[in-house]
Parts: C-alpha cells; sequence; structure tokens
C-alpha cells in the first residue's frame, strides 16, 4: 500500500503541470508521445525475456492503460478545466472494481461499497464547480478512466495467473513498448507539428512527466497494485 500512497502523492502535481503549461500550447499527441518514449527508455535495459503470450498481453495492456489512456487524458485538458478535469477521474474505483469482478467471474458487494464510498469521498474534496457544456470533456475523461482501470486490474490479473520469475522490473517495459506503439501512431496521424514545445520549462515538465511521473510512477503503482486488493486498489 505503500507504493501506491507514494504514487499519489507523486501525481498529484501532473494535473496542474498538463493544465497551466502545455494543455493547448504543446500538441497532446506529441505530450503523450515524449512521455511514453522517456518511460519506455527508461525501462529497456531492465527488460528481459518472457514467453511471447505474457509479453504480447503485457504489450495490450500497457497500449490501452498509458497508450490510449494518456490520448484521452491529455485531449481532456482542451476541453475542460483542471477542476472539472479532477472532478471526472472520481469514477475509476467503480471502473476497478467491477473490472476486477468480470475479470474474476464473480461479483464482490463489498469491493463495490468502497469504491462508491471513495467516490463519494473525492467528490466533496474535489468538488470546484463545473461548467454546463461539458459532456463531451466527461465522455474523454471516463474513456481515459476506464482504460487506467483495465490497464492496472489486467497487470494485477495477469500475473496473478502467470508465476513469472522475474521481478517486475524486468518484464514492465513491454507495456511501455505497446503504449509507445499507439503513440507513435497517435502523433502520425493526428499530431500537429505546428505546436511543439517551445520553452525550457515546457520541456523540463515533459522529461518529469515522462521519466518521474510515467516511467517511475507507472511501475511503483502496477506493481502496488498486484500486492493489495481490489478494494484497497480502488480506494486509492
Amino acid at each position: 500500500m505503500a507504493y501506491l500512497v507514494g504514487v499519489t502523492c507523486l501525481w498529484a502535481f501532473s494535473f496542474s503541470l498538463i493544465g497551466v503549461y502545455l494543455a493547448g500550447q504543446v500538441d497532446s499527441y506529441f505530450a503523450v508521445l515524449t512521455r511514453v518514449a522517456l518511460a519506455t527508455l527508461l525501462f529497456l535495459p531492465m527488460l528481459r525475456r518472457v514467453p511471447w503470450l505474457v509479453g504480447a498481453k503485457l504489450m495490450m495492456l500497457g497500449a490501452v492503460q498509458l497508450g490510449l489512456m494518456y490520448v484521452f487524458y491529455y485531449h481532456s485538458f482542451l476541453l475542460l478545466s483542471v477542476p472539472e478535469v479532477l472532478i471526472f477521474t472520481i469514477l475509476t474505483p467503480v471502473y476497478v472494481t467491477l473490472i476486477h469482478d468480470i475479470m474474476q467471474s464473480r461479483f464482490s458487494y463489498r469491493y463495490l461499497v468502497s469504491a462508491v464510498l471513495a467516490v463519494i469521498g473525492a467528490a466533496i474534496i474535489r468538488y470546484n464547480g463545473v461548467g454546463s457544456e461539458v459532456l463531451l470533456g466527461f465522455l474523454v475523461v471516463q474513456g481515459a478512466n476506464v482504460c487506467f482501470a483495465l490497464g492496472q486490474v489486467g497487470y494485477k490479473v495477469l500475473l496473478d495467473r502467470n508465476k513469472i520469475d522475474l521481478p517486475q522490473r524486468a518484464v514492465f517495459g513491454y507495456l511501455y513498448i505497446g503504449a509507445f506503439i499507439v503513440a507513435s501512431f497517435s502523433w502520425m496521424f493526428f499530431g500537429n507539428p505546428d505546436k511543439l514545445p517551445t520553452t525550457g520549462v515546457q520541456w523540463t515538465i515533459l522529461s518529469y512527466l515522462g521519466l518521474i511521473a510515467s516511467g517511475l510512477g507507472y511501475f511503483l503503482w502496477n506493481k502496488g497494485a498486484t500486492l493489495v486488493d481490489a478494494g484497497t486498489l480502488a480506494i486509492m
């Protein structure tokens, strides 16, 4: 649980950094590509061979949890204010519990109640008023929430079912490779080369987000996810 608490504090800075210094100024697809590429480079030296099917599943989970999630997430800042993005992320605990129950072919009433309580608590903490025309932004954030929930739960279930005789840092690079593929195609087809970073501050923030928030953060978060039950994961 210490991993999840630490990463929660680490990620707290990301919302404002993106909303203030990157959103609307730096192409969102380039920001995603840069962030994922740096995280991939960080873990490539530690990568070790695993059975091809396990590696493929890890890459698919990374493509969803990091690749697609970031595409949705960064685009939401073009539609919403930072407080609105924050308030719309609070449904993630429900997605975590429901996806976990589907993957395990069961229904846990206790986990769902815990998730709903977490949502209510987050709503009270984060509510700061929302605009009147935010439906599209809400849907985009929910896309990010579902991708984030699916990836972390899928990673937890995959490692539970496949006993890999390697430290998690030796396999986590597969997730970033999957995310990098999605980010590369997104930039190739939808990116705007006229909106690249122009200041040292923007490059510094992208470096921080890629190496620390993404590279270190997602590894520790997913590792923490494998050490707790679904209810605790949803609450965190």
